[in-house]
């Protein structure tokens, strides 16, 4: 996954003539999709019009340059019919205002994270206070040209429904309350009438006065399960916030391993244009010779790994 900075900016290389065609100078967004549908570049002949690259006929984007494989790949305006409407619809995402359905401005867009295959997958937004939060792509409903609108129902899944569970077990405590003895004790009162002796009635008002002691443990049993409650509260927050970094990772380090992939089929098979040579002077691969995975390997440790791509027939 990479940001939009990473990737403007780059030479465009043709791995098989060994030449830089240019420098990725936009994004072309569909924003119906919610996918980068191409790159447009700037080159010498900038000023007869517009020109880009599919983001299918990418090879890689690295950490210095963006590969394709000739410059076949690049496509005039007259020949970019299938992007003339995006290219009219001009939507770039970064500096839109991001705000929610119900009207509430979360702040500006100003970051694109972007997957392998091309789909944005979150975008980081600034608060007018500085703060930044990421946004993922299935909780944006529109990417509009002067506003990128979020989709609340996305907002109260991952913010409001974790709480609930927590009032829920508190609730338990309350009827634990009334079983309390005092309250048994109410139909020896009623039994007392039966008795035709005064000294029976006056019983059961002693009775009746002993009950409101009774109940004044229930007060002090109530306001133990507030005391519990905050307590709770912070423990699911902690966790996501360990684990999403280990999982940035292990897409980044996936994503690597799958451009290196593409290059080494790529190579395998093909000839050395010219001697390749180590730093200190020792021939990786001559002229002519065919490349191997030897070949590939040692190019890779002796860091000639790029310099070998741009020098294949």
């Amino acid at each position: 996954m990479k940001k939009s900075v990473e990737i403007l900016g780059l030479p465009i290389i043709s791995i098989t003539e060994g030449r830089e065609l240019g420098v990725s100078k936009t994004l072309l967004i569909d924003a119906k999709n919610g996918t980068v549908a191409a790159i447009t570049i700037e080159d010498a002949d900038w000023y007869r019009g517009v020109k880009l690259i599919p983001y299918e006929s990418v090879i890689a984007i690295g950490d210095d340059a963006v590969t394709i494989t000739n410059s076949e790949n690049i496509l005039t305006l007259d020949a970019a019919g299938d992007y003339e409407a995006l290219l009219d619809d001009n939507i770039r995402i970064i500096d839109t205002k991001a705000i929610t359905k119900s009207g509430t401005i979360q702040g500006k867009v100003t970051e694109l994270y972007i997957g392998d295959d091309g789909k944005i997958e979150k975008c980081e937004i600034t608060a007018p206070d500085g703060t930044t939060s990421d946004i993922a792509t299935d909780q944006i409903s529109i990417f509009g040209k002067q506003v990128t609108v979020i989709d609340p129902t996305g907002e109260k899944k991952n913010n409001v429904m974790p709480k609930a569970p927590e009032v829920s077990h508190a609730a338990p405590a309350a009827p634990e309350v009334p079983a309390v003895p005092a309250e048994p004790e109410a139909p020896k009162a009623e039994e007392a009438p039966k008795a035709p002796e005064a000294p029976k009635a006056a019983e059961p008002a002693v009775k009746a006065e002993e009950a409101p002691k009774a109940e004044a443990p229930k007060a002090e049993v109530k306001p133990e399960p507030k005391k519990e409650a905050p307590k709770a509260a912070p423990a699911p927050k902690a966790e996501p916030k360990k684990e999403a970094p280990k999982a940035e990772a292990a897409k980044q380090a996936a994503a690597d391993k799958a451009s290196e992939e593409r290059h080494r089929r790529f190579l395998l098979g093909k000839k050395a244009a010219r001697d390749i040579k180590m730093d200190n002077g020792i021939v990786i691969v001559e002229a002519g010779q065919d490349i191997t995975e030897e070949v590939l390997q040692k190019a890779k440790l002796a860091n000639k790994f790029i310099e070998l791509s741009m020098n294949v027939q």
